[in-house]
């Protein structure tokens, strides 16, 4: 079969990259047999929170699965976009959680888990430092050195750190938020220098989406419905402004560090963006699909909250409080994997696999004025030509 290139083969993989850039092949692309990793938060966790915790997690019935009829703890009502990016690399099986027993992690593994921050102790949870220190002790039984060299290390954290501080800090000024980004992202740096001397090469960092626009703070802070909560959004823009500049530095001075940064703050903004959401057949994007509370955001799935349901979740961004529907991800799952520089740079994911490990490369991330477009503003990111993604 892989040797055969029907015309409807040809035409359903054109369709399927039509986002790609400088495609090395349409039919039987040369993807390199790697792993992926993904370590962060409930974004990217794909069952180990319900692994870890002691007591039963929301995320493990239904609704929660519900567009698969598999509730599996990951927190969506279906695929996470890991999982796609999993299936355009070739990996014939799921990612699956790492702190499962008996899991087959040949072709990796998700260390991430829900509550998980850069700072501090999360109850129930790991630091991203911890997930690392698992993926350790896993690594010589499991994965060799050069399988390890060139196989994708996906990560997003950092947005329980600035919520809670934002609960626990209300009145904090500009100096005390500055202090605090900093702290949250040269920890950060910190954990992807240990990931790199645990042997990763090749990283992807997703930038935090505006925390300030999730259902559930819009309800927590009662914006009201066309208002997106802006001291968090703030937040949000002054980690991310941080984050492809300190890549830069690390691709200089860590032999074979190559990276790549998705744009995820921007790709939400402009689903959210009332002007431009049905372009992306969106029909709810400030509110939840499961949940109880003026933006429908707190509570689906938890036994004693009697949430409610939506009627058609593909229509919906958020499913619930603060994750997205499986429709959506999948979107997200398509531009990492093979989107252009307006969402991912220096290069796609379906670029990075195929980068030749060890070598330098030969483009870094540069800055963009696009963190600062307004959610109530969809002109400034019209002109920039992010229509299409």
């Amino acid at each position: 079969m892989a040797g055969k290139c029907t015309l409807a083969s040809v035409l359903g993989l054109s369709l399927v990259f039509s986002l790609f850039q400088n495609p090395l092949t349409v039919c039987g692309q040369s993807i390199p047999a790697v792993a992926l990793f993904t370590f962060g938060d409930s974004n990217f966790d794909a069952g180990n929170k319900q692994t870890l915790t002691q007591v039963n997690v929301a995320q493990g019935f239904w609704p929660y699965g519900k567009s698969r009829d598999d509730p599996n703890g990951k927190f969506s009502d279906g695929f996470i976009a890991p999982d796609f990016v999993a299936t355009f690399m070739g990996i014939p099986i799921p990612i699956p959680a790492a702190l499962k027993l008996g899991v087959n992690v040949s072709r990796g593994a998700s260390f991430a888990v829900a509550d998980a921050t850069l700072l501090g102790a999360p109850v129930q949870s790991l630091t991203l430092y911890q997930q690392i220190t698992k993926f350790n002790e896993m690594k010589a039984a499991n994965w060799n050195d050069d399988f390890i060299n060139r196989s994708l290390f996906m990560i997003y954290i950092g947005a329980n750190d600035y919520l809670n501080f934002t609960k626990n800090n209300p009145n904090a000024d500009a100096s005390a938020q500055q202090a605090f980004v900093t702290s949250v992202t040269n920890q950060l740096k910190n954990d992807i220098s240990f990931l790199y001397a645990s042997g990763a090469r090749k990283f992807m960092i997703q930038t935090l989406a505006p925390l300030g626009c999730f259902p559930i703070v819009r309800q927590d802070y009662r914006t009201g419905m066309e208002q997106c909560y802006e001291p968090l959004n703030n937040l949000a823009i002054q980690h991310n402004e941080k984050i492809g500049p300190m890549l830069n530095e690390m691709a200089i001075t860590s032999p074979g560090f190559q990276f790549t940064v998705f744009d995820f703050y921007n790709v939400i903004l402009r689903r959210i963006t009332p002007q431009r959401s049905l372009s992306y057949r969106f029909l709810a994007t400030n509110v939840s699909c499961c949940g109880i509370g003026t933006h429908t955001a707190y509570g689906c799935g938890l036994p004693n909250v009697h949430s409610k349901l939506c009627s058609y979740q593909r229509s919906y961004l958020f499913f619930d409080g603060r994750h997205n529907t499986e429709k959506a991800q999948e979107s997200f799952g398509h531009l990492i994997f093979g989107a252009d520089p307006n969402v991912i740079q220096p290069m796609n994911i379906r670029e990075l696999v195929t980068y030749p490990a060890g070598e330098p490369m030969r483009e870094m991330w540069l800055p963009t004025t696009s963190t600062t477009v307004q959610a109530s503003d969809s002109r400034s990111s019209t002109s920039r030509g992010y229509h299409l993604y």
